[in-house]
Protein backbone atom coordinates (compact mmCIF):
# COMPACT_ATOMS: atom_id res chain seq x y z
CA UNK A 1 0.00 0.00 0.00
CA UNK A 2 1.28 3.63 -0.89
CA UNK A 3 1.56 6.14 1.20
CA UNK A 4 1.84 9.95 0.26
CA UNK A 5 4.96 10.05 0.62
CA UNK A 6 5.83 7.48 -1.24
CA UNK A 7 3.93 9.45 -3.88
CA UNK A 8 5.85 12.42 -3.21
CA UNK A 9 8.78 10.75 -3.85
CA UNK A 10 7.34 9.66 -7.46
CA UNK A 11 6.20 12.33 -8.47
CA UNK A 12 9.98 14.13 -7.78
CA UNK A 13 11.73 11.43 -9.72
CA UNK A 14 8.92 11.63 -12.77
CA UNK A 15 9.65 15.45 -12.70
CA UNK A 16 13.39 15.28 -12.63
CA UNK A 17 13.67 12.66 -15.26
CA UNK A 18 10.91 14.54 -17.36
CA UNK A 19 12.45 17.77 -16.96
CA UNK A 20 9.25 19.44 -16.27
CA UNK A 21 8.38 22.67 -14.25
CA UNK A 22 5.75 22.72 -11.56
CA UNK A 23 3.90 25.26 -14.27
CA UNK A 24 4.47 22.47 -16.97
CA UNK A 25 3.02 20.06 -14.58
CA UNK A 26 0.16 22.19 -13.64
CA UNK A 27 -0.74 23.08 -17.19
CA UNK A 28 -0.85 19.40 -17.91
CA UNK A 29 -3.77 18.54 -15.42
CA UNK A 30 -5.42 22.24 -15.86
CA UNK A 31 -4.90 23.50 -12.08
CA UNK A 32 -2.95 25.87 -10.56
CA UNK A 33 0.75 25.36 -9.64
CA UNK A 34 0.68 26.43 -6.39
CA UNK A 35 -2.18 23.75 -5.69
CA UNK A 36 -0.31 21.42 -7.84
CA UNK A 37 2.39 21.36 -5.77
CA UNK A 38 0.76 21.10 -2.16
CA UNK A 39 -1.01 18.18 -3.58
CA UNK A 40 1.95 16.87 -4.99
CA UNK A 41 3.80 17.01 -1.86
CA UNK A 42 1.13 15.61 0.07
CA UNK A 43 -0.43 18.96 1.59
CA UNK A 44 -3.72 19.00 0.07
CA UNK A 45 -5.84 16.01 -1.84
CA UNK A 46 -6.77 16.45 -5.75
CA UNK A 47 -10.10 15.91 -7.34
CA UNK A 48 -10.01 12.10 -8.37
CA UNK A 49 -9.70 13.06 -12.26
CA UNK A 50 -6.96 15.50 -11.67
CA UNK A 51 -5.00 12.99 -9.50
CA UNK A 52 -5.81 10.35 -12.66
CA UNK A 53 -4.54 12.56 -15.04
CA UNK A 54 -1.06 13.54 -12.71
CA UNK A 55 -0.79 9.77 -13.26
CA UNK A 56 -0.86 9.72 -16.65
CA UNK A 57 0.83 13.37 -17.33
CA UNK A 58 3.98 11.49 -15.10
CA UNK A 59 3.62 7.70 -15.73
CA UNK A 60 2.93 6.64 -12.41
CA UNK A 61 1.74 3.74 -11.05
CA UNK A 62 -2.20 3.66 -11.20
CA UNK A 63 -2.45 2.78 -7.44
CA UNK A 64 -1.17 6.47 -6.60
CA UNK A 65 -4.28 8.31 -8.02
CA UNK A 66 -6.09 7.02 -5.50
CA UNK A 67 -3.66 7.91 -2.51
CA UNK A 68 -3.46 11.78 -4.67
CA UNK A 69 -7.21 11.77 -3.98
CA UNK A 70 -7.15 11.09 0.02
CA UNK A 71 -7.63 13.69 2.29
CA UNK A 72 -4.55 14.16 3.84
CA UNK A 73 -3.30 14.77 7.38
CA UNK A 74 -1.28 18.35 7.25
CA UNK A 75 1.41 17.70 9.38
CA UNK A 76 4.41 20.17 9.40
CA UNK A 77 6.85 21.14 11.48
CA UNK A 78 6.65 23.62 14.31
CA UNK A 79 10.15 24.33 14.38
CA UNK A 80 11.62 27.72 13.20
CA UNK A 81 12.32 26.51 9.92
CA UNK A 82 15.96 27.30 8.76
CA UNK A 83 15.60 27.08 4.62
CA UNK A 84 16.54 30.76 3.90
CA UNK A 85 13.90 30.63 1.35
CA UNK A 86 11.10 29.04 3.69
CA UNK A 87 12.13 31.00 7.04
CA UNK A 88 11.77 34.75 5.66
CA UNK A 89 7.89 33.46 5.00
CA UNK A 90 8.08 32.38 8.63
CA UNK A 91 10.00 35.81 9.47
CA UNK A 92 6.89 37.82 7.49
CA UNK A 93 4.04 36.16 9.08
CA UNK A 94 6.07 36.78 12.70
CA UNK A 95 6.82 40.60 11.71
CA UNK A 96 3.83 41.62 10.13
CA UNK A 97 1.10 38.37 11.42
CA UNK A 98 -0.15 41.00 14.08
CA UNK A 99 -0.58 43.69 11.56
CA UNK A 100 -2.27 41.50 8.91
CA UNK A 101 -4.87 40.23 11.79
CA UNK A 102 -5.45 43.83 13.13
CA UNK A 103 -6.45 44.95 9.55
CA UNK A 104 -8.46 42.11 8.85
CA UNK A 105 -10.43 42.66 12.05
CA UNK A 106 -10.59 46.42 11.17
CA UNK A 107 -11.90 46.18 7.25
CA UNK A 108 -13.83 42.88 7.78
CA UNK A 109 -15.04 42.21 11.82
CA UNK A 110 -13.97 39.36 14.00
CA UNK A 111 -12.55 36.54 11.81
CA UNK A 112 -10.17 35.12 9.98
CA UNK A 113 -8.81 34.22 6.40
CA UNK A 114 -9.59 30.85 5.02
CA UNK A 115 -6.89 28.78 3.83
CA UNK A 116 -9.26 26.26 2.49
CA UNK A 117 -11.29 28.69 -0.27
CA UNK A 118 -8.35 29.88 -0.98
CA UNK A 119 -5.78 31.21 -3.83
CA UNK A 120 -2.51 31.94 -4.28
CA UNK A 121 -0.22 33.46 -7.16
CA UNK A 122 3.70 32.99 -7.63
CA UNK A 123 4.93 35.45 -10.43
CA UNK A 124 8.27 37.11 -11.34
CA UNK A 125 8.20 41.38 -11.53
CA UNK A 126 11.08 42.85 -13.66
CA UNK A 127 12.50 46.11 -11.94
CA UNK A 128 15.56 47.98 -12.44
CA UNK A 129 16.76 47.61 -8.68
CA UNK A 130 16.69 43.62 -9.33
CA UNK A 131 13.48 41.20 -10.05
CA UNK A 132 11.10 40.78 -7.36
CA UNK A 133 9.00 38.38 -6.16
CA UNK A 134 5.38 38.69 -5.84
CA UNK A 135 3.25 36.54 -4.07
CA UNK A 136 -0.35 36.84 -4.29
CA UNK A 137 -2.94 35.39 -1.65
CA UNK A 138 -6.88 35.31 -1.69
CA UNK A 139 -8.84 33.79 0.94
CA UNK A 140 -12.22 33.60 1.87
CA UNK A 141 -13.39 35.49 5.16
CA UNK A 142 -14.74 33.81 7.34
CA UNK A 143 -16.70 35.55 10.62
CA UNK A 144 -16.49 33.84 14.55
CA UNK A 145 -19.47 32.65 15.53
CA UNK A 146 -20.89 33.39 18.59
CA UNK A 147 -22.54 30.57 19.92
Amino acid sequence: MMTKDDVTILILKAKKATGLTWEAIAEGIEMSPVFTHSACVGMNAFPPEKAEALVALLSLPAEAAEVLAESPTKVFAQTVPTDPCIYRFYEIVGVYGPTLKALIHEKFGDGIMSAIDFDMSVTRVENPKGDRVKVEMSGKYLQYSAW
